[in-house]
């Protein structure tokens, strides 16, 4: 999503195999974040017709769809980014000299990849000691916290390859910084926002 009335493409690869790669990981990643909304959609249906129409009670479904909800969120980093989803706010950007809108995208990119090393580290650390300890969720259900736990450090680790290839594309000029045109201004948004 951008603050431009135009669509921004998904992220750019220039024919570099690499970043081919990360981008139909990031494609996977997406996927599998959109089957586990519809299997927490369908559990949630199974649930309501348990607990409302046959008038049973319900151990797991709840725990498991906010589980399900949480790593379709944390999978779904990598795609949203591959997509240029995340909310861009153009104004600065196109106010600055293109060098100067190269150098703010670039601090821009690797603030964000320190932020995600930081999520990956400690949802790693997170997921390894419920590994380790064995932890458990002390519901009736009582599932091993690793496996939902696996969620944030794969996650924020595809988000972070999916911003290391788009600093890449960027640095090496296959994609222009946020995706603006070169040549683009702010009195050129303003008058395409006018017409």
């Amino acid at each position: 999503m951008s603050g431009s009335s135009h669509a921004v493409a998904p992220a750019k690869h220039g024919g570099n195999p690499i970043l081919r790669a990360v981008g139909l990981l990031s494609q996977l990643s997406g996927i599998v974040s959109a089957l586990l909304i519809v299997a927490s959609v369908a559990v949630t249906c199974q649930m309501i017709f348990i607990r409302f129409v046959l008038n049973g009670s319900t151990i797991w479904q709840t725990e498991g769809v906010t589980y399900m909800m949480i790593a379709a969120t944390m999978l779904g980093l990598p795609y949203v980014q591959y997509l240029r989803g995340h909310v861009n706010v153009d104004l600065l950007p196109l106010m600055l000299p293109v060098g100067a809108r190269k150098a703010l995208a670039l601090l821009v990119l690797a603030l964000t990849l320190v932020v995600t090393g930081i999520m990956v580290w400690h949802g790693y650390l997170f997921w390894h000691e419920a590994w380790d300890w064995g932890e458990t969720s002390n519901t009736p259900w009582n599932p091993k916290l690793w496996v939902p736990y696996i969620a944030l450090p794969v996650g924020f680790g595809l988000y972070a390859l999916q911003l290391a290839a788009d600093t890449f594309a960027m640095a090496s000029e296959i994609e222009p910084p946020f995706g603006l045109d070169p040549d683009a201004g702010l009195t050129d948004a303003l008058a395409e926002r006018a017409d």
